[in-house]
């Protein structure tokens, strides 16, 4: 008899949660309709998730590491000086939100889901992307390009003023091109006060 892979088979589990809450939403699926999906019994599924929430909150997590993982590869090319990596970090996290609130008209619903019920995962994923703009700006500072004096209070100001194209509730009210336009704006007037004189 094989054994099977625990981690493969969660993995399988969150493939299929996904792929249904993208088609369904949140509300329209069940815990067996997604142990049916991966050919097990529900009572089975209950040994590697508690229930729908957990699997959602995994699926989430998911997704923000492979959102972080993409803006970082972005914004870590050599070939960038600091204020282009900083324009990158607020374009592509536009970009990549407008996907997939494009491609997962359901999306919003798995976002209200899980910023209500999981909190300190979207705080996690708030220091994560703060992180990353303290990179950019300590990156800045290291190249002559910026004077920042307070990093990380500095990244979590810019965070704050970047959320604009983080959360997927705002991209209903712009086009992409507009949403752009307003990303090459902000990142101007940051990168004007915090340029080094």
């Amino acid at each position: 008899m094989n054994e099977v892979d625990p981690q493969k088979l969660k993995d399988n589990i969150l493939q299929a949660a996904q792929q249904r809450f993208r088609q369904y939403g949140y509300g329209k699926t069940t815990m067996a309709e997604i142990a049916e999906d991966v050919s097990m019994s529900a009572a089975n599924l209950y040994r590697y998730f508690q229930n729908k929430q957990d699997i959602a909150g995994a699926c989430a997590n998911m997704c923000m590491c492979e959102h972080n993982e993409h803006i970082r590869e972005f914004t870590r090319n050599k070939k960038l000086s600091a204020a282009q990596r900083l324009y990158t970090f607020a374009i592509e996290a536009c970009r990549h939100n407008m996907s997939v609130m494009k491609d997962t008209p359901r999306a919003m619903e798995l976002v209200q889901i899980i910023s209500a019920n999981n909190g300190d995962m979207v705080k996690k994923n708030i220091e994560n992307q703060v992180g990353l703009i303290a990179e950019i700006l300590s990156y800045g500072n290291e190249t002559g390009e910026f004077q920042v004096n307070d990093v990380i209070g500095q990244a979590k100001t810019l965070y704050s003023t970047l959320l604009l194209f983080d959360v997927p509730i705002f991209l209903s009210l712009y086009t992409q091109e507009e949403f752009e336009e307003k990303a090459q704006n902000i990142i101007n007037l940051i990168i004007e006060g915090i340029r080094k004189r």
